[in-house]
């Protein structure tokens, strides 16, 4: 664009077109995408330098996915930028863009004045901080080239800074799914009575090419006829819907029966248990039964010895804005656990522990010394020997009785998986459930759900309103990317829950809270 330094010339080396955008990118737009370099179509691309030392500051993050991106970023601008030449003079893209890299001269020499940095400088007088830096950048760009700036970061409050000192902000939209209105939970299609007796004996049914509704591959319906009957299905294109194909109840190994408990959850459990749908995505607010409903028909699926999985893989993002889990004491289940209670909250009500067969009338007849002697015990250092206590059999200084699900983890028919170390994996024959999956972002996603092996099946689950990540929202997170891309396709199926079945006050707090 400009001689970097802006020293001697008064106008632009590498001529922009007058008729497009300037666009100037914030660090964390390339650190949430580094190929948006390649996504602004043809027009005008520019990055301040200070953008270069956040990377530089950034890129020693060895096991985070920061750290990854801002090392890819760097491959590509050395490769875009080779010389000080292009990197003075700018250089144009593939797509018919231009790219360049930016030094505000009126941060270099203070004593240089314009109106835009005379603005910034009442409103934003810390220029030592990189984000004032960044805008001050973008009103440079703005003073000297024709065409509109547009600063682009996904740091709203960097957004909302810009956008007093006068320079227009938006988010980054490329991976943002279009906006549309909330979508139903599902679609109803009319028939008539004996049209339904007829799917309701035959388990399919045609529907009318010229009546029928725009269906995509795998979407659920509900059939309703003019009387108020209903019945589930599931649309397998052509004008193909066919019946659900449900048992009455799903069980872990040892566990207790799980039934659905309402028509979506009927449309959740169809798409766990059928084995042509590789990958099912599932929104749902809390209650709904998202946690409980996978674990069951996963582990429903994989305790018997014909079963096409060999186990079950769970993990969920550790800490909302993706940081490393590795300087946290213990094993990885450990480091783990706090979050993935949910899931051993779930294993708790599958599998419940069995009741003690000796329960509270034994313990009214222990003396009170024989309560001090256990309560001793229990208090003593875990390093010394402790005495076994043979009274009623059991002895109070036996070890803890192992949960029954905490077997499963033992056997490693159920693994906890780090997402911060899946890059690279081959995930074979597992049935993997990714929870809380709106609070990673599509490039995040992606990653995971290309480490998914043949035989193996992948479940996203999430809540698209309750979202931590400050990079990522309602549109542009990576569980309703990864949905808005993958509709139609055959090996993949949607499903929305709504109803909240944990309790009443659950649902009540859900809805109006």
């Amino acid at each position: 664009m400009e001689n970097l330094h802006g020293a001697s010339a008064s106008s632009p080396r590498l001529r922009v077109a007058a008729k497009v955008k300037t666009f100037v990118l914030d660090t964390n737009v390339l650190l949430h995408d580094p190929q948006s370099i390649y996504k602004f179509e043809d027009n005008n691309l520019a990055i301040p330098v200070e953008v270069l030392e956040e990377l530089d500051g950034i890129k020693g993050e060895q096991s985070t996915e920061r750290g990854r991106n801002a090392r890819r970023v760097h491959r590509i601008l050395q490769e875009l930028l080779p010389d000080s030449r292009s990197m003075h003079e700018g250089v144009k893209l593939s797509n018919g863009g231009t790219l360049s890299i930016i030094i505000n001269p009126y941060l270099a020499d203070p004593s240089r004045r314009s109106p835009a940095m005379d603005r910034l400088r009442a409103i934003l007088p810390d220029l030592s901080k990189k984000d004032n830096r960044i805008i001050a950048a973008a009103l440079f760009v703005q003073e000297r080239f024709p065409p509109p700036t547009i600063l682009v970061t996904k740091d709203v409050n960097v957004q909302l800074k810009a956008r007093a000192v006068g320079l227009e902000s938006q988010d980054y939209l490329n991976d943002k799914v279009p906006e549309t209105d909330d979508e139903a939970s599902y679609r109803e299609i009319s028939l008539n009575v004996y049209e339904l007796q007829r799917f309701c004996s035959e388990g399919a049914f045609d529907l009318d090419a010229g009546s029928a509704q725009p269906l995509y591959l795998n979407e659920y319906v509900l059939l309703r006829s003019d009387e108020g009957k209903t019945m589930p299905a599931r649309y397998y294109g052509d004008g193909l819907v066919r019946r659900l194909k449900i048992p009455d109840f799903v069980k872990a190994p040892g566990g207790i029966p799980i039934r659905p408990r309402n028509l979506e959850q009927q449309f959740f459990m169809d798409g766990l248990l059928d084995d042509s749908i590789h990958m099912l995505t599932c929104y749902g607010k809390a209650g709904t039964g998202k946690t409980l409903l996978s674990t069951a028909c996963a582990l429903h699926q994989t305790h018997d010895d014909h079963s096409q999985y060999d186990g079950v893989s769970i993990s969920r993002p550790v800490i909302a804005l993706g940081k490393d889990i590795g300087f946290l004491p213990g094993s990885l289940e450990e480091k783990m656990k706090p979050w993935l209670q949910p899931y051993h909250d779930a294993l708790e009500v599958l599998i419940p522990s069995k009741p003690q067969k000796e329960p509270q009338f034994a313990a009214k007849k222990v003396s009170k010394n024989k309560f001090k002697k256990r309560d001793d015990h229990f208090s003593a250092p875990m390093s010394a020997p402790q005495p076994s206590h043979s009274s009623h059999g059991g002895g109070h200084g036996s070890a803890p009785a192992m949960k029954p699900y905490e077997r499963l983890l033992r056997s490693g028919l159920v693994e906890i998986e780090a997402l911060a170390f899946i890059r690279g994996r081959s995930i074979a024959r597992r049935f993997f459930i990714l929870d809380e999956a709106q609070q990673l972002t599509p490039h995040e996603v992606k990653t995971v759900i290309t480490r998914i092996s043949e035989g193996s099946k992948i479940v996203l689950i999430g809540d698209p309103a309750q979202i931590d990540n400050p990079y990522v929202d309602a549109r542009s997170n990576g569980l309703v990317y990864c949905h808005n891309r993958m509709k139609g396709q055959s090996i993949a199926a949607h499903v929305k829950l709504t109803k909240g079945e944990r309790s009443r006050l659950a649902e009540l707090a859900a809805d109006l809270l």
